[in-house]
């Protein structure tokens, strides 16, 4: 008994280091750099303290004007998350191609997470500087995205996700398990999608140009 005791401490005790040391640091910057971990983003630092902040990004063989149009489109309900269609799209496959009529935006739009839009549940556009920056908020959230153009065919995506949860209550305990297990994972998906889809649109204007599709 006394074993199984010790046991299950030191197995507890191992994943418990191996979390906090390896696997936390690891998503919190998935692909981020280090002057991108440091870097301001649009809406840091408002609204609330932030009790979980993941700086992600990524680089894509395109410019930022092919990037731009997959991420305004994005949201349950619109063009889908580009993630895991049967966690976050109920099934439905995110879009692969440009939606003409999802292209407008302005601040106060919706980004549905679910079929339940409401300030708790979905976010708002808040500020967007076409093929630059976009950012969406909740009141106890903030994700914002910056495109920085590297050279004539690549961009350096840059996500931030700041979130606000209470540990003192249930609910919020809930939202940091999810956060720190069930975010990374959809995230990661989001970001090789947008990146597949980008630079599949930058290919297909390149060979447009070069006069492929006549």
């Amino acid at each position: 008994m006394v074993s199984a005791l010790v046991l299950s401490a030191v197995v507890l005790s191992a994943a418990t280091a191996l979390f906090c040391l390896v696997y936390r640091p690891w998503h919190l910057r998935w692909g981020a750099m280090p002057h991108e971990l440091k870097r301001s983003m649009p809406g840091d630092g408002e609204l609330f303290v932030s009790s979980f902040t993941a700086t992600r990004a990524i680089t894509v063989a395109a410019r930022p004007d092919d990037v731009w149009p997959w991420l305004v489109q994005i949201g349950f309900g619109r063009a889908g998350w580009y993630s895991y269609d049967w966690l976050d799209n109920l099934g439905r496959p995110s879009a692969d191609r440009i939606i003409p009529e999802l292209q407008s935006i302005a601040a106060g739009d919706w980004v549905p997470m679910s079929g339940k839009v409401d300030e708790r549940t979905a976010f708002r556009v808040a500020a967007f500087e076409p093929d630059r920056s976009l950012l969406w908020t909740k009141p106890d959230s903030t994700w914002s995205w910056v495109l920085e153009p590297i050279d004539e065919h690549h961009t350096r995506v840059v996500s931030r996700l700041r979130c606000h949860h209470d540990a003192t209550t249930l609910l919020g305990v809930v939202g940091i398990f999810l956060m720190e297990f069930g975010d990374f994972p959809m995230f990661r998906k989001l970001l090789l999608n947008l990146r597949q889809r980008s630079e599949g649109l930058s290919a297909a204007r390149a060979k447009e140009a070069q006069g492929g599709f006549r």
